[in-house]
């Protein structure tokens, strides 16, 4: 009788019912949203990696503790519930409740998705993409990647085998653990002056830095609410010098601590909707959120500039000298297209197409990945699934959105203010890919 009393107490969040005629249609959604949110923190009772971050009110919180078993059925069905409540949009002629409303819909599929994943039920690497992220990624046969090598053997200095000739390239350039707190904290500085160049961001703002071990991830934004972040970085694995940038921007300027202070301050406090406080990792959002950061990366250092802050900075920062940088850096940008391996590696492993040597080897030998960097990938993907394509496809997809965009105008100020308005509002995948058709 308990369990029984507190599903139908949790089912009543979700009810009909509490719309009355009486309603505009930006109550209902108001309504709605609020309801998705409790679904979502319910959910989170179970499932630890289905919020990644949650800033708003302490009402919305779960205020009964989770059941003894996952509740699959009851889930499903209200999500089921919210979605049917969302369809009445389908036909508004408001452009921004439809946007909303869309925005909602496909965030509610993600979590009807995630639901089974979490209990068991499985789908293809493609179909479990679609819902979740709302994209599949461009498969790629083998060949591709070998043409990749084959260019990038052509730049290596050196004969021999060409993965020991990248691996002895890049090991000139690994930051020893005792200058990774300085150079950290320097190249995120750097990301911070160069974002606030373009961007205006809340006084309070704050992050803090941490070294962290045993995680499957190079890095991490956990973000608190109220402008502030705390950023981790894995110390299990070598941490190569443009990993200071790639991780240190991606995590922060302009990359996920700025992306989440934009949507905490233009959606949630400015327009107070209270579908953007919770953050769900498995959903559409996260396509925007890896592929934002990633190209963010590149619009905070563009052209030849992080190589020059590297080799002027960094570099001494960390006691290394600079010969080879030049060449790592060409063979790094043939590497960013390499990446793609590592979904055809995830695809063949979540179907079952492909064994774990075989995954080693396509990482090792297209991913340009030492033993232990692959082996902790695996890992990744066996966490994490098809997130993997967020990173690579997610980064295409925003490039392309923005630059499209910017039309004539391909200055590096209006991409800054068009990247801006893109982490400021609720963009779905479905918007990136008819930019990019």
């Amino acid at each position: 009788m308990k369990k029984l009393s507190v599903l139908i107490f949790i089912l009543s969040l979700f009810s009909c019912k509490n719309k009355t005629p009486q309603q505009s249609n930006s109550e209902k959604l108001n309504q709605i949203a609020e309801n998705y949110v409790r679904l979502c923190l319910n959910i989170g009772e179970y499932d630890a990696d289905f919020v990644d971050a949650y800033y708003g009110p302490d009402s919305l919180k779960p205020t009964l503790s989770k059941q003894d078993s996952f509740p699959k059925k009851f889930f499903l069905a209200s999500i089921d519930s919210l979605i049917n409540q969302l369809n009445d949009f389908n036909s508004e002629t408001n452009d921004t409740l439809k946007q909303r409303a869309d925005f909602l819909q496909k965030q509610l599929i993600a979590c009807s998705r995630r639901v089974k994943i979490f209990s068991g039920e499985y789908a293809s690497f493609d179909d479990e993409s679609k819902e979740l992220f709302g994209v599949v990624a461009p498969n790629y046969p083998e060949s591709h990647f070998q043409t990749l090598i084959h260019e990038l053997d052509s730049i290596l200095p050196g004969k021999g085998n060409f993965i020991d000739r990248y691996q002895q390239l890049a090991n000139h350039f690994i930051i020893p653990k005792e200058k990774l707190d300085t150079v950290f904290k320097t190249s995120i500085a750097e990301c911070r002056k160069r974002t606030k160049e373009h961007y205006s961001l809340p006084s309070n703002e704050s992050f803090v830095l941490e070294f962290v071990t045993d995680k499957p991830w190079s890095g991490y934004n956990w973000y608190k609410g109220n402008y502030q972040s705390v950023i981790q970085v894995n110390t299990d694995l070598q941490i190569f010098i443009d990993r200071a940038i790639d991780i240190g921007s991606h995590e922060s300027y302009p990359g996920h601590h700025v992306y989440n202070m934009l949507l905490e301050k233009n959606i949630y406090h400015d327009k107070g909707w209270a579908e953007i406080s919770v953050y769900l990792l498995f959903s559409p959002q996260s396509l925007i959120a890896e592929g934002s950061a990633n190209y963010g990366i590149d619009l905070a250092f563009p052209g030849n500039e992080k190589n020059i802050f590297t080799k002027n900075v960094l570099l001494p920062l960390a006691g290394l000298d600079t010969n080879g940088l030049d060449t790592y850096y060409k063979a790094f940008e043939i590497r960013g297209e390499l990446n793609y391996a590592r979904n055809e590696v995830a695809r063949g492993l979540v179907n079952g197409t492909m064994n774990e040597e075989e995954a080693l080897r396509w990482l090792k030998d297209y991913g340009l990945m030492n033993d232990e960097s692959a082996k902790n990938s695996i890992r990744f993907i066996r966490h994490y699934r098809e997130y993997v394509i967020n990173y690579n496809y997610g980064k295409d997809l925003v490039k392309n959105y923005i630059e499209s965009s910017a039309g004539n105008d391909q200055s590096i100020d209006e991409r800054w203010k068009l990247f801006e308005k893109l982490l400021s509002n609720e963009v779905t995948p479905e918007e990136l890919m008819r930019t990019n058709q």
